[in-house]
């Protein structure tokens, strides 16, 4: 592949693998050591994961900030020490007492604006060091709570003490602090046995291609074509797009990060409203 080739590549993870290391497969197979990742999945987790090549790496910041969607299942009277299947069982509890109609009620208090604690087992930064690190180095992490936004939680199959959902979310939702707060909420515990990503904003498990099937056909989706599938779309005229090719601001109005593209057709830069007036670059790829 060319070293000028930019644009992004739609992995359907497989289970075992770590982000990192899909990131260094696509590298062998795109023949470039710049190859990034929008939004980690853990090693169990399956799904989505979006990487850039090349200049496409610049977009990679902007995806992340968008929502993702999973299919998840929840395994309830069980609690591990980090949230998922992958952890040691902390506790457990008897779930013959809980019926499908209370699952579906403590679930519908978890959308929309909520304040959520992420797992400690989680690569948030504390005093420089992630907190997965400290844990395994044996330290208590307590991390502060977040505003996340849930759009929508589907109970999708109860059949106790197993819980299948989807989920629409905001990026920094921890779908395992999700598992963990019902278990909480239902006085049994509970734990996330299973995650699929199935969107990460408008790429979906539908568009994405597994490890195998890009060794045997590499594909990649062109910058200009991600750019359009991902932010909304400005047209500009030759002087307008002059400007953009020299940095300058642009007398133009946008309500969001929009991708601006000369009358040619060619993707030009990333534009962001100003508080001022105007918008101004986020990021040129030209």
């Amino acid at each position: 592949m060319s070293e000028q080739t930019s644009g992004l590549v739609i992995v359907d993870k497989p289970a075992g693998l770590t982000s990192h290391e899909v990131v260094a497969r696509v590298r062998r197979l795109a023949g470039t050591r710049k190859v990034g990742h929008a939004g980690t999945l853990d090693p169990m987790a399956t799904g989505v994961l979006v990487l850039g090549v090349n200049r496409a790496t610049r977009l990679l910041g902007h995806l992340m900030l968008t929502e993702k969607a999973y299919d998840a299942t929840i395994k309830l009277g069980e609690s591990t020490s980090t949230d998922d299947a992958e952890g040691e069982t902390i506790a457990t509890s008897d779930t013959s007492g809980l019926s499908e109609d209370q699952v579906r009620a403590a679930l519908a208090e978890f959308v929309g604006d909520i304040d959520q604690v992420p797992t400690a087992v989680s690569a948030i930064k504390v005093d420089g060091k992630r907190a997965y690190a400290r844990v395994r180095a044996g330290e208590e992490v307590e991390l502060s709570a977040r505003r996340v936004h849930i759009a929508s939680i589907e109970v999708t199959r109860v059949e106790l003490p197993e819980v299948d959902i989807s989920v629409r979310c905001s990026s920094g939702t921890y779908i395992r602090a999700i598992a963990r707060d019902l278990g909480a909420a239902l006085g049994v515990g509970g734990h996330l046995s299973a995650l699929r990503r199935t969107a990460v904003g408008a790429f979906a498990i539908d568009t994405a291609r597994t490890l195998d099937d890009l060794a045997d056909a590499f594909a990649i989706m062109p910058i200009a074509q991600a750019a359009r599938l991902s932010s909304p779309v400005v047209g500009l005229d030759e002087t307008q797009a002059q400007d953009v090719r020299s940095g300058r601001r642009l007398a133009i109005d946008l309500d969001s990060l929009s991708a601006v593209f000369a009358p040619d057709g060619e993707f030009l830069a990333l534009y962001e409203p100003t508080t001022y007036g105007g918008a101004k670059a986020a990021a040129v790829f030209v």
